[in-house]
């Protein structure tokens, strides 16, 4: 079976926020690692802000860190693909982003390293700064969105 979706253009806010945060899921220790340094404090309440003021510093900057490089993307001419509309057309071997009749390429499911489903869109992430947002509006039928939840779970990406 071959699903076939809607044209769909990525809008580059959508883009930071989603690609932000699944970022931020993959990598969550790089904020707990600083709030329990932070927490030291608490054993040495004397030079309690030694403790929590670098930490607050790191996490500020990681967040700003990758908040200006996704920002970054989307102004750069090599990033400006992710941003074109596109239809997609996604089997169990491969998916393929169409421009148009002719145009398009091919992205093989191992090129996936993690997907999740959220309540409103497939988020399939290729690396750190790509990915491919499918919300659940683009799909034709509940039909097409069931067998992409299967896909990827016969895949092992979602559980």
């Amino acid at each position: 079976m071959i699903v076939k979706t809607k044209k769909y253009q990525l809008p580059k806010k959508t883009y930071i926020r989603v690609a932000f945060f699944a970022l931020l899921k993959r990598q969550w220790w790089y904020i707990v690692g600083p709030l329990s340094i932070a927490s030291l404090a608490f054993a040495f309440p004397e030079y309690k802000w030694w403790f929590i003021t670098p930490a607050i510093l790191l996490i500020i900057g990681y967040i700003l860190f990758w908040l200006i490089q996704f920002a970054g993307v989307t102004q750069l001419p090599q990033g400006q693909i992710l941003f074109e509309k596109f239809w997609y057309e996604i089997d169990s071997q491969k998916i393929i982003l169409r421009l148009d009749a002719r145009r398009g390429s091919h992205i093989q499911w191992d090129m996936i390293k993690f997907a999740y489903k959220n309540k409103d869109h497939f988020l399939l992430v290729i690396n750190k700064v790509q990915i491919i947002h499918l919300p659940f509006k683009i799909f034709n039928h509940e039909n097409d969105i069931r067998f992409l939840e299967t896909v990827l779970k016969r895949k092992e990406y979602i559980k």
